[in-house]
């Protein structure tokens, strides 16, 4: 749903955040991913990747409402830190053939750039 037409719901400072608007596109996309591998075979694949595709938006999310930029550069931090644990399951459900390399390779680039920018944001926190 596009963020314009929320208008009508409270507003949080992280809604303004292209990387948090990017994190929740990006775990969209993963949680489809999740749903297709959601078998008894691969029931564990698919809830780690829930989890860590969420872990990224929750954690920019929560450190937004931080009272200091020291104290968000940490949550954006583990932000990161759960878009390379998003990127590891992702690998391992490719080397288990559960999505092809194509389907690898776009979702390796897209949580590299979200890495990229979440560590730019990052930085412009604790130089302010």
């Amino acid at each position: 749903m596009p963020y314009a037409k929320l208008l009508f719901m409270a507003h949080f400072r992280f809604m303004d955040l292209d990387i948090w608007k990017e994190s929740i596109e990006m775990n969209d996309r993963l949680f489809d991913l999740a749903d297709k591998l959601s078998d008894a075979k691969s029931f564990r694949v698919a809830e780690q990747l829930r989890g860590a595709s969420l872990s990224i938006s929750n954690n920019i999310a929560e450190g937004s409402g931080s009272f200091s930029d020291k104290d968000f550069a940490n949550f954006l931090n583990i932000a990161r830190r759960s878009v390379f644990e998003t990127a590891n399951i992702s690998f391992v459900a490719f080397r288990r053939k559960f999505i092809d390399e194509e389907e690898l390779e776009q979702i390796l680039n897209d949580l590299d750039l979200l890495s990229r920018k979440i560590t730019n944001f990052r930085k412009t926190l604790l130089r302010a």
